[in-house]
């Protein structure tokens, strides 16, 4: 069962493959199998895939332009040449299409053409032998039939029909079809001048009739004319007396009536003045109606459009602030997000400083503090010692910068370097003053030293003892038997 449908589809598929339509105007030629090929036109049907195969012919008329490539003697030996038009076709006849087939099948249009158009130049020039030039001139049609008689059975024999055969021009050298026609036209011409000439004449007769008729009708009208003028006139004066007449009564009756119009047109205008102004009254009072409403109107439409109008801008500008604090919004998160970062970044670093700080200032201090230790030992050692002195170590003390003293208050007059003294006071000099100055210097000092520390340099260098005599060094009782040693600068 499977295989007898495998094999109904197979041949329903080669069916359709061999399936053909054939348009009017193309011949399809199916052979193969047969020994006389299938003809197929504007009809369908079945090829056999495989063992027929298709060709095609086209049934289209093929224009062709015939023109003898040289000059051709007719019958009575004038040499011409002939134009001519034709259309041909493969024939529908299923003989000739056969022959068709055989001779240009799968040609083109041109290489047919081309052919016949060699056949029907021989059978012009063929025919052009038979017929004279007059005949032919004068009868074109007899000329196309005898060359598509003549032509038919050729292009029959390779399955071609001459639809139509249309001769253009016969085109001759020597100008001879022209002066065919000279006698003809020379008595053509004279017939013509002939009845030229007796025309105008008759014309010329019937002319001067014309207007002698034309004259004489022509003073009897002016003389009618003038009479019927002269009448006219007196009828004119007749006419404009009693017009004149009628005219003057009736220009008395007309200012008369005017006076009785221009009476009633000025009660009429009074009336219509006082009817006008209470109409413009009312118009003014609808006007001023019409106007409060248009602006009534007006300014309601105006106000709800402002209205509208606020309400979006109010609307607007409400989505703008909403955008706007949205976007400030955004910003200042991204802003504390990065302060925030900044912040984490500045307090490590802060941190880290911290620590640096701490470490140094961990390190100065411990640094400070055993500075201060060690000053503090110091100044305790040297307070102990401050401590331990009594009178006698401050006057050995001070004794020992009393040189250097004497020396700052003398060294002015080691600076001079040349003195003039002049005249002296009280039988002195003025040498002996400059020198007195020193002394006098330093028992102030002592004075001042007495005063302030209670101790008494005169008494301690004026003591009555060898040393402080001679090597100046004094032994003072009462100073925790402490000896001072006073050095005098000379001794030094």
């Amino acid at each position: 069962m499977l295989i007898l449908l495998i094999v109904v589809i197979l041949l329903i598929a080669l069916l359709c493959a061999g399936y053909v339509k054939a348009p009017p105007d193309m011949a399809f030629i199916i052979s193969g199998i047969k020994k006389k090929s299938k003809i197929v036109i504007g009809k369908a049907s079945i090829r056999i895939p495989f063992f027929e195969r298709l060709d095609k012919l086209n049934l289209r008329l093929i224009p062709i332009d015939v023109k003898t490539s040289n000059a051709v003697p007719t019958a009575d030996y004038i040499n011409i040449n002939v134009d001519a038009t034709v259309n041909v076709k493969i024939s529908n006849e299923p003989d000739k299409l056969r022959l068709a087939a055989e001779n240009f099948l799968n040609k083109n249009t041109e290489y047919i053409a081309s052919v016949a158009r060699e056949v029907l130049e021989g059978n012009v020039r063929e025919i052009v032998g038979k017929m004279k030039l007059e005949e032919m001139v004068s009868d074109r049609q007899k000329f196309a039939t005898l060359v598509k008689e003549n032509a038919e059975p050729d292009l029959a024999a390779m399955g071609l029909d001459i639809i139509s055969f249309n001769v253009q021009n016969f085109v001759d050298g020597n100008e001879v079809i022209e002066n065919l026609g000279i006698d003809n036209i020379v008595r053509i011409k004279k017939s013509a001048a002939i009845a030229r000439a007796e025309s105008e004449r008759d014309i010329k007769v019937a002319q001067a009739n014309a207007d002698k008729e034309a004259n004489d009708a022509s003073v009897a009208a002016e003389t009618e004319i003038a009479k019927k003028q002269n009448e006219l006139a007196i009828k004119k004066s007749e006419l404009q007396m009693e017009s004149d007449t009628k005219k003057a009564m009736a220009d008395a009756a007309y200012e008369i009536q005017k006076e009785e119009q221009r009476k009633t047109i000025e009660i009429a205008t009074a009336n219509a003045d006082i009817a006008r102004q209470e109409r413009e009254i009312e118009l003014k009072q609808k006007e001023v109606a019409v106007t409060e409403q248009a602006l009534e109107a007006e300014i309601k439409k105006k106000a709800e459009a402002d209205k509208y109008a606020t309400q979006q801008r109010a609307d607007a500008e409400l989505y703008q602030r909403q955008k706007d604090a949205e976007a400030k919004q955004f910003e200042a998160q991204r802003e504390a997000e990065a302060r925030k970062a900044q912040a984490e970044a500045d307090r490590f670093a802060k941190e880290q400083e911290a620590a640096g700080i701490r470490a140094v200032g961990e390190a100065e201090a411990s640094a400070i503090q055993a500075k201060g230790i060690a000053e503090a030992e110091a100044m305790e050692k040297k307070a102990e010692a401050y401590a331990k002195y009594n009178k006698a170590a401050v006057a050995e003390m001070m004794i020992k910068v009393l040189p250097d003293i004497a020396g700052k208050i003398a060294e002015p007059l080691t600076q001079i370097d040349k003195i003039t003294i002049i005249g002296g006071g009280e039988g002195s000099n003025g040498v002996e003053q400059v020198a007195g100055n020193v002394p006098a210097v330093m028992t102030k000092l002592f004075e001042s030293m007495k005063e302030t520390t209670g101790i008494d340099l005169a008494d301690i260098i004026k003591a009555d003892s060898y040393d402080a005599a001679v090597n100046r060094n004094i032994t003072v009782n009462g100073l925790d038997s402490v000896n001072l040693v006073v050095t005098d600068k000379k001794t030094e």
